[in-house]
């Protein structure tokens, strides 16, 4: 038997015939009309080279072939409908998910980590892995099923995917509480004086755009650290006297043990966003898990 030139719905019709032993009966139940019911169980005996159903005095009689078929059918049908059902109507509570989520240390405690703790009461059964975040890789790695879901700014995303904006996120100085030079009101001469540390994501960097912007301005900023990410600032800042700018939301009420103001010059943040790739549009979990985000972050619906 040849199984790619085998029509799933003559499987389906098989399964009701089987079920209902009569041509008549299976016509209603898969709402088509006897004759082509009839013109089905024709290819089907062909296709099987069996009879499958021989008339009897009431109904049809099933063949020994076919009675063998029917628990294997059956099975194999009710796999599909579930897999089908479960795209079209997915529970949370009952799901058994795993996403992968490709992002920056920054939005893995902006973003991902609230988002974790609300899924473990909604959506126990889901699953996240967070993944390294490499830009130039994320497009292959969401082609091959690898990614699921990135956290990006939109210059980072490419056109094989589908982004969506997920918020403006702004900068702000963060200082330990209790800081012994800093004033109330912090001038832009005073901000240069104080100590500074600044991320560096290549490394080693002293220089960001914010002393570009400051020299605009006719000041210089002491950089003293350089750090390789975010997350190792908000702990040096509040045990010294140095100071950074940071994205808000990464001390967005967890700023235990710091002071958190506006810088005193205009400092330009950035934009971030979500990409996924066509392989997950349309899959139910994967679209639960976009509008998670998107409720999380106030940005609407993902489509």
């Amino acid at each position: 038997m040849d199984l790619g030139r085998l029509d799933l719905n003559l499987l389906v019709t098989l399964e009701a015939l089987l079920t209902e032993q009569n041509v008549t009966r299976a016509a209603a139940r898969l709402h088509l009309s006897q004759p082509a019911v009839s013109a089905q169980l024709s290819r089907l005996r062909d296709a099987f080279e069996d009879p499958l159903l021989l008339p009897a005095q009431r109904g049809m009689t099933p063949t020994a072939k076919a009675l063998a078929m029917l628990d294997p059918l059956r099975q194999a049908l009710d796999q599909v409908r579930n897999a089908v059902t479960s795209q079209l109507d997915f529970d949370p509570s009952r799901a058994d998910l795993t996403v992968n989520i490709a992002c920056s240390d920054y939005m893995q405690v902006a973003v991902l980590q609230p988002l974790v703790l609300r899924w473990r009461s909604v959506a126990p059964g889901i699953r996240v892995a967070v993944r390294q975040f490499d830009p130039a890789r994320l497009e292959a790695q969401m082609a091959s099923g690898e990614i699921d879901l990135g956290f990006l700014t939109p210059t980072e995303a490419t056109p094989g995917v589908r982004i969506r904006h997920l918020f403006h996120e702004r900068y702000v100085m963060i200082a330990r509480r209790r800081h012994r030079l800093l004033k109330e009101r912090v001038t832009l001469r005073d901000f240069a004086r104080l100590e500074h540390v600044v991320v560096s994501t290549e490394g080693g960097g002293f220089t960001t755009p914010v002393d570009h912007a400051l020299a605009a301005l006719g000041q210089r900023r002491q950089v003293v650290l350089s750090a390789a990410s975010f997350l190792f600032v908000p702990d040096i800042v509040s045990r010294s006297e140095l100071v950074a700018l940071v994205p808000e939301r990464l001390v967005k009420g967890r700023a235990t043990g710091l002071r958190v103001m506006d810088p005193p010059f205009q400092v330009q943040g950035f934009e971030m966003c979500m990409v996924w790739h066509e392989r997950n549009h349309g899959h139910a979990g994967q679209r639960w898990l976009r509008e998670a985000v998107l409720a999380e972050v106030g940005g609407g619906t993902s489509g």
